[in-house]
């Protein structure tokens, strides 16, 4: 019942989003750092998520499968969906919210700081968060950007106890999408 309600959800908010001008990317990028400075470089990059933005009143979303970040180690790549992500059982992470004070009007070629406050879910875990960004317009075209970090302890992502001291605690997200005007 749960999965009906959520899908049904997710599928209401999109849907309003393509009803509204919007702007969209289906080839934002997204990457992570996750490895300790002492150990080699836990890297990876996803050049497919998908976000839309509402102009009318800054809501957002994004999808993207979890198992299209690519390693420059294979064998990292490998353990990274099947040990970490459990890539098969959860192959999406979203995040769905609001980009605050949000106005097209006001956005110029400058960047301009903006807070994000929304629902982010890997691993099927929900949790809310906030996230600082910078926005913006250049032509038809809305670019945002964003660092940050999440814990690997709030979407339940076990770390051996072998590799404890390698992998970080703390995921270091950034996120750079190119969205286009969709009218």
């Amino acid at each position: 019942m749960y999965m009906k309600f959520r899908f049904l959800f997710y599928f209401l908010f999109i849907t309003s989003l393509l009803s509204a001008q919007k702007y969209a990317t289906r080839s934002g990028k997204t990457s992570f750092i996750g490895s300790e400075q002492t150990f080699e470089q836990i890297k990876a990059i996803n050049n497919v998520s998908t976000a839309i933005v509402d102009s009318s009143n800054g809501d957002i979303a994004i999808l993207l499968f979890v198992s299209a970040f690519d390693f420059k180690i294979a064998l990292m790549q490998e353990h990274f969906n099947e040990n970490y992500m459990d890539s098969s059982v959860y192959p999406k992470a979203n995040f769905v919210g609001n980009i605050q004070k949000f106005s097209l009007g006001e956005l110029t070629e400058y960047e301009k700081n903006h807070k994000i406050i929304g629902v982010l879910t890997i691993r099927g875990i929900e949790k809310n968060v906030t996230i600082n960004c910078q926005l913006n317009k250049v032509n038809d075209r809305l670019y945002l950007k964003a660092d940050f970090s999440v814990l690997t302890s709030d979407f339940d992502i076990q770390v051996p106890k072998v590799v404890r001291n390698k992998i970080s605690k703390e995921i270091k997200i950034k996120v750079d999408y190119e969205l286009i005007e969709k009218l």
